[in-house]
């Protein structure tokens, strides 16, 4: 073997052992676990989807001790899960201060750990980033970053590490067909903020059904309006926002917070909690005029749409 690849394999080495002192064993089901990092002192981040079970948790710390953890709560949008574990202290790892070195063809690891063997390692490389993507979950990953990397369960919510040794944030197979989605350290960083603050994440709510529907060519050339389709108005919550504002069924969505509305989706991507109490300007079309409205978004309770 050659001097550099020697020297490939031993640097890849040190790497993992150093993100290892940091990473954990989750022990969320009755048999098998997954991985998870000590993200700050007494608190574990990890894969959402990867957790059975709320009550009854542990981890296996670097030490190869066993301690009990309790669950904070979970985001599914962005399957993140944050753990409370009062024996867990994060060994000496660097937080990546951006993603601008992350470039399809960039090498990365990502780093676990099982329930008996110690530290897991998978080398991958990156194989697409985007500014942003919505997953099927309704959540926004910012930036998007695929991996190209064969990620065994035991390893799912591991740390994902740059060629620098620094932590860029974690693996999740859960919004890639192949390979994995690194979950931003400063995405981590804010749903762990407000997990641990609330318990919850919080999110807008208008209180209204919407369906994509198609607007007739002869009246969106009437508007100067691009797009093919709205959002009809189906269903209107009593009392909701939605009430309030205004809309009833039959109304055609057309924009909010002055972007075009196509589809549903639109209208989820200002749902955001950092817009809850906001009053968002709304463009619709009802009988064939155009009207103006103001809706105030609220926080979502349980059993609201």
């Amino acid at each position: 073997m050659s001097v550099s690849l020697i020297e490939f394999s031993n640097a890849l080495a040190q790497m993992t052992e150093q993100a290892a002192a940091s990473a954990v064993a989750v022990h969320g089901e009755p048999r098998g676990s997954s991985s998870g990092v000590i993200w700050r002192p007494g608190v574990v981040v990890t894969a959402e989807h990867a957790l059975r079970h709320d009550e009854g948790l542990a981890v296996t710390l670097p030490g190869g001790r066993v301690a009990a953890a309790t669950l904070v709560g979970r985001d599914p949008s962005t399957d993140l899960a944050i753990l409370k574990c009062s024996d867990a202290t994060p060994g000496n790892v660097e937080l990546a201060a951006s993603l601008e070195l992350l470039k399809p063809g960039s090498l990365t690891l990502v780093i676990g750990r099982t329930r008996a063997s110690g530290p897991v390692a998978a080398l991958g490389i990156v194989s697409l980033v985007a500014t942003e993507r919505r997953s099927w979950t309704g959540g926004s990953l910012s930036p998007y970053i695929r991996l190209d990397v064969g990620l065994q369960p035991t390893a799912v919510g591991g740390a994902v590490v740059n060629a620098q040794g620094a932590v860029v944030g974690i693996a999740t197979p859960r919004f890639a067909r192949f390979g994995a989605i690194v979950i931003p350290a400063s995405q981590i960083d804010r749903i762990a903020d407000l997990l641990l603050q609330k318990g919850h994440i919080p999110r807008g709510y208008l209180g209204v059904g919407l369906q994509t529907v198609r607007v007739p060519e002869a009246l969106r050339e009437s508007l100067q309006r691009g797009e093919k389709t709205g959002a009809i108005v189906l269903e209107v919550e009593s009392p909701s926002p939605a009430q309030q504002a205004g809309l009833v069924i039959g109304d055609v969505l057309l924009a909010l917070a002055g972007q075009p509305v196509t589809r549903f989706e639109d209208v989820q991507s200002h749902l955001a909690g950092e817009n809850i109490g906001k009053s968002l300007p709304a463009k619709i079309l009802r009988g064939g005029a155009i009207l103006e409205l103001n809706i105030v978004v609220a926080e979502r309770q349980h059993g609201e749409h």
